[in-house]
């Protein structure tokens, strides 16, 4: 009770006046905070970050980047590799291009109850996930199988119907528990969703195969984990580890100052803004993280509106942004300036890539090539007609909101003149730039994975129209068919040294056409314990408790 009474002072005083001592935690139980609960603990269903999170600690994908950015088995013995002759090329049955892929699982790994791992599991989580009645969410990893080939209960090859050169990253395929989710699914695949033991009888040890088993689940606040006495890898530090779900930020930094939580995850706690506000008052009494991540901030600029097809102005609107101070000014420096849509920690980044240092004297000898002179009032025009451009952004986003108005400042300098229109983000993301409404600039951010291919956003079959019912992430508009040949090849040409020439040319047109204004990587924020060690933030899809067994407390 008298924690509660804390909780609630130090989230109606404001936790900025109250002086506090760092709790001491203890290897029994480890206490996160993030602010999101999932909606489900089934693997295969909801791509939600928080139940990402969670189930990390508790089972394990076949494949995944390791913090390095490397790819790395974390349910395999190795990976499949075209040169070692675990991967083929092959022809499908109807003789089109497909591929067969390699695998084995580790020898000794079981479920939480004892029960092996087999290529059991595997057939049924494939029969599971190609059933269109079951609503996966990755569907489209499963409609490229076209069958399993068993080798005994370890080894199975997957054909695939398509030839990709991330062959290694077909780890969509997500293992379930034959003994335990097929009956239930077998019952009716239609409603199997409702009925999945991962919800319906969350605790059973049966589920889980990481480090950890889901002892207890308070549903909307809390899940609790404990050590899997069944695990086969390194035993795990802590006894428990506890995931509390607070959603309101300023309560989330009152759980952890009140010692109710004792620390809050980079991956779902606070913004860049908001932990540098944390670290002034309490910088001294935590370990406070800053990890760049593949969340790009960027502006998409509608390739339809005839001042932005001039290559000239769209150059000009990067030369005239100081991206430099804004990060500094904004964030601390915290999350760097983008110069591509590749972060640097990618093993395809190009450091060769054309830089657009800020330069306003470069950005206005642009905008009179391009025919805009300068006005009396300070803003260009071309005959009759002003440069002017709507910015769009999330209403209600700060941290946005704040670089919306240093660039309508900084665009001013050079003559554009820039009007605000900013939207909810249901309206934004669910209407305005989904079909392509928005009449010039659009600011928002994508996540993606390493070496991520980007197609669903620079290819021109990718760009969204009325005739294709508005598929695809090509908002922009971009139609280069050097751009689609690059992605071709980065799809299909696998040769590695052909792979290194194709990312650096796609980096280079990217940069040179500039369909998108680049400007900069968010970070993650991890507020941990002092004495927390272990914890390696990944900056990735892949989050941080993938690797759980490594966190320890120091002396």
């Amino acid at each position: 009770m008298i924690r509660l009474i804390q909780v609630v002072i130090l989230a109606l005083v404001g936790v900025s006046s109250l002086t506090f001592e760092a709790q001491a935690i203890s290897k029994e139980r480890l206490t996160i905070g993030i602010s999101q609960y999932p909606s489900t603990l089934h693997p295969a269903f909801d791509s939600m970050l928080a139940k990402t999170y969670v189930i990390a600690m508790a089972r394990r994908p076949i494949t995944a980047y390791d913090p390095d950015w490397k790819r790395v088995c974390l349910l395999c013995t190795r990976l499949p590799s075209l040169e070692q002759g675990t991967a083929a090329l092959e022809l499908t049955q109807d003789g089109q291009e497909g591929m067969a892929v390699q695998y084995e699982l580790p020898p000794d790994a079981v479920w939480g109850d004892g029960t092996p791992i087999t290529t059991q599991d595997v057939l049924f989580s494939v029969e599971m996930g190609k059933n269109p009645e079951s609503g996966i969410d990755n569907a489209e990893q499963y409609r490229r199988i076209d069958r399993v080939e068993i080798d005994g209960e370890k080894r199975f090859t997957l054909h695939l119907n398509k030839r990709s050169c991330d062959y290694q990253g077909l780890s969509g395929l997500t293992l379930l528990p034959r003994h335990i989710e097929k009956p239930i699914f077998d019952e009716g695949a239609a409603d199997y969703r409702r009925r999945t033991a991962y919800d319906t009888d969350s605790t059973n040890p049966g589920l889980w195969y990481g480090p950890y088993r889901i002892a207890r689940v308070t549903p909307g606040q809390s899940i609790l984990l404990q050590r899997n006495p069944e695990w086969w890898g390194k035993p795990p530090y802590f006894d428990e580890i506890e995931i509390r779900a607070i959603e309101n930020t300023a309560a989330l930094t009152a759980n952890l100052l009140a010692g109710d939580i004792d620390m809050i995850a980079g991956e779902l706690g606070l913004s860049v803004d908001q932990a540098l506000a944390f670290q002034e008052r309490y910088g001294d009494d935590y370990q406070i993280i800053y990890k760049p991540s593949l969340v790009y901030e960027h502006i998409d600029l509608n390739l339809d509106n005839p001042i932005l097809k001039d290559v000239r102005v769209r150059q000009a609107l990067l030369y005239g942004i100081d991206r430099s101070l804004i990060t500094k000014r904004l964030f601390k420096g915290k999350q760097p300036v983008a110069q591509s849509n590749v972060n640097p920690l990618d093993i395809r980044y190009d450091p060769d890539i054309p830089h657009y240092a800020y330069d306003p004297e470069k950005a206005a000898d642009l905008l009179d090539q391009a025919g805009w002179t300068l006005g009396a009032d300070g803003i260009r025009y071309k005959g009759d007609d002003a440069l002017t451009l709507t910015l769009q952004t999330t209403a209600g986003n700060k941290s946005r909101e704040l670089v919306q108005q240093v660039l309508q400042n900084q665009w001013k300098q050079i003559g554009i003149d820039i009007r605000i229109e900013n939207e909810p983000p249901r309206v934004l993301f669910g209407d305005t730039i989904s079909k392509r409404k928005y009449p010039a600039m659009a600011m928002y951010a994508w996540m993606s994975a390493p070496e991520s291919v980007p197609r669903t956003t620079l290819h021109s079959q990718e760009i969204p129209r009325e005739a294709n019912a508005w598929a695809g992430q090509n908002y922009p508009g971009y139609d280069s068919p050097e751009m689609d040949e690059i992605i071709n090849g980065l799809e299909f040409d696998c040769e590695e040294a052909r792979q290194e020439q194709l990312w650096r040319r796609m980096q280079q047109l990217y940069v040179t056409d500039l369909p998108v204004l680049p400007l900069y990587f968010r970070s993650d924020t991890y507020i941990l314990p002092k004495s927390l060690s272990g914890l390696t933030p990944t900056g990735h899809q892949f989050p941080s408790p993938l690797w759980v067994e490594d966190w320890h407390l120091s002396p």
